[in-house]
């Protein structure tokens, strides 16, 4: 990673450029081509440095509401428990925890009413009943960016 990844990735953590061409004014910012920032970004995503590109909305103020969930789950049903789970649109991410509840996962919906629903189908198709849920009642995060 050179002074020019460096700068892309500071760049885009805050400021991607909300225009018809982001990649060609990201170009301009740092001096090089569209093409090479695309190439760049690709090399970047490849090795791992940059996992995703995408913005991040208040739900709240988009009148969603959203949970965090940690279910119990045997590891002989990890996995088919994991791909349920991410097959409903509302799941943001989940992740695996060494922790008796192991699998955490956050899910937004329109109500509380659809989240409970949500909730009782993936418990209904994976037999996992031991799950939390845990409505967010206060925002605690941070906006975090690094500077390269």
């Amino acid at each position: 990673m050179d002074d020019v990844d460096k700068k892309i990735l500071n760049i885009i953590q805050a400021g991607f450029p909300v225009e018809a061409e982001p990649f060609k004014v990201l170009g301009e910012q740092v001096g090089i081509s569209e093409d090479d920032v695309l190439e760049r970004i690709k090399k970047l995503k490849e090795t791992g440095i940059i996992r995703r590109i995408g913005a991040v909305f208040d739900t709240r103020r988009l009148g969603f509401v959203s949970t965090l969930c940690a279910a119990r789950v045997p590891e002989e049903k990890l996995k088919e428990f994991v791909e349920i789970v991410n097959s409903y649109p509302g799941v943001t991410h989940n992740y695996r925890r060494s922790h008796e509840y192991n699998v955490w996962f956050t899910c937004i919906a329109s109500t509380e009413e659809k989240i409970r629903k949500t909730l009782m189908e993936i418990s209904e198709k994976t037999d996992i009943t031991d799950m939390l849920n845990m409505p967010a009642k206060r925002k605690f995060k941070i906006n975090v960016s690094f500077d390269f």
